[in-house]
């Protein structure tokens, strides 16, 4: 974890969406060790709560001697209202962000063309593309006032290879990707960062939400074989963030080793 505790992180804020559980949370406590403050958004406060006290625990323990300061924020990145909001929830000495990680993000169902309900599609574009593009349009001005910032997106496999049963959610992440590559060519003359971390299959409650609260059916998509974790992803989104200014990390691919694509996948155990 060394490598992550560097000056370039030290008292910097970082702005978290959907911190509550999964790479969100590993992602919360491993910027807090690297001594960095944390603004920590998602819907479930009782969860951000709990993350936000591993967090400080995380702190503490590394002896940083920078950063620290964390706030939790009940929020909804679909709820314009919210977003239009957000600094006004912010406590006033964390109000120069640095770096923004837009990890909120969800898949319902399984079903194809023809039977998905609108309601599914309408829910995973408004958080997933839509959220996503509000928050960043708010930081994005921010950035450029303060005249530094960056931007790390959460991708997937998804948003660089379509599979079947995936219509929708492979849709926002193409549109994810998309976004933040125009982005990226737009804040070339700035010395804002544009970032995209893309992983394959990670083991979270990700799967039980696609599945609708179904753990058996979760738990055959790991079956077999050694998934990513969200520590994994984690310090890969961390790294990203601690390169030095002068380096921008535009796409991060990682798999697991017996992952090859969406559908090639290596059941050996």
């Amino acid at each position: 974890m060394s490598v992550f505790n560097s000056s370039r992180l030290l008292g910097k804020t970082v702005l978290l969406t959907g911190a509550s559980a999964g790479i969100g949370a590993a992602t919360a406590i491993l910027f807090a060790r690297a001594g960095s403050n944390l603004i920590l958004l998602a819907r479930r406060t009782d969860a951000l709560k709990t993350v936000a006290e591993a967090a400080a625990a995380a702190h503490k323990e590394s002896g940083a001697t920078q950063g620290g300061k964390i706030a939790t924020i009940q929020f909804d990145v679909a709820d314009k209202a919210q977003v239009a909001s957000l600094f006004d929830k912010i406590p006033q000495d964390l109000r120069n962000i640095d770096i923004l990680v837009n990890n909120a993000g969800f898949v319902h169902g399984v079903d194809k063309v023809g039977s998905i309900a609108d309601a599914d599609i309408e829910a995973m574009f408004a958080t997933n593309v839509l959220g996503l593009i509000s928050i960043t349009q708010l930081l994005v001005r921010h950035f450029k006032e303060r005249n530094a910032g960056h931007v790390i997106n959460l991708g997937s496999v998804a948003g660089r290879e379509p599979y079947q049963g995936g219509s929708i959610y492979c849709a926002t992440k193409h549109a994810v990707r998309s976004f933040g590559t125009s982005l990226m060519k737009e804040l070339y003359d700035t010395p804002i960062r544009v970032s995209e971390v893309q992983p394959g299959l990670v083991e979270t409650e990700f799967s039980v939400v696609r599945f609708r609260g179904d753990k058996s059916a979760a738990d055959k998509v790991y079956q077999g074989l050694d998934p990513l974790t969200p520590q994994d992803i984690a310090e890969e989104i961390v790294w990203v963030a601690s390169r030095p200014p002068h380096v921008n990390i535009a796409e991060l691919f990682v798999l697991p080793v017996s992952q090859a694509s969406p559908t090639l996948v290596h059941r050996g155990n």
